[in-house]
């Protein structure tokens, strides 16, 4: 199931799988702390096979474009799953004052 939470308001829970579906380069420019780079065009089974498939998948972007694409390709390969997509993105979470971490 896809569900959607404004990133502004996502409480970042322990160990939770955040997914962040951008190029390598544009991740490394800044991304949440706790994101995992997984760009779009690399998701298959085999991602999936590294989360415990009772884990929820938080996934989100630069802006807010990307993330809900992904979820859909991701509830393709595999429907059982919890996918949230994390609206606004990176830029949403910059503007709302959260720390980003630079680097890959």
């Amino acid at each position: 199931m896809i569900r959607k939470q404004e990133i502004t308001t996502f409480e970042f829970p322990e160990n939770a799988v955040i997914w962040d579906v951008r190029d390598i380069k544009a991740f490394s420019e800044g991304h949440i702390q706790g994101a995992v780079n997984q760009p779009i065009d690399h998701l298959d089974e085999e991602c999936l096979t590294q989360v415990s498939s009772d884990q929820t998948i938080y996934i989100l972007c630069g802006g807010g474009s990307k993330a809900p694409r992904a979820a859909e390709k991701l509830e393709s390969l595999d429907s059982s799953r919890d996918y949230v997509v994390l609206m606004g993105g990176t830029r949403a979470a910059r503007d709302a004052g959260l720390t980003l971490v630079e680097g890959a």
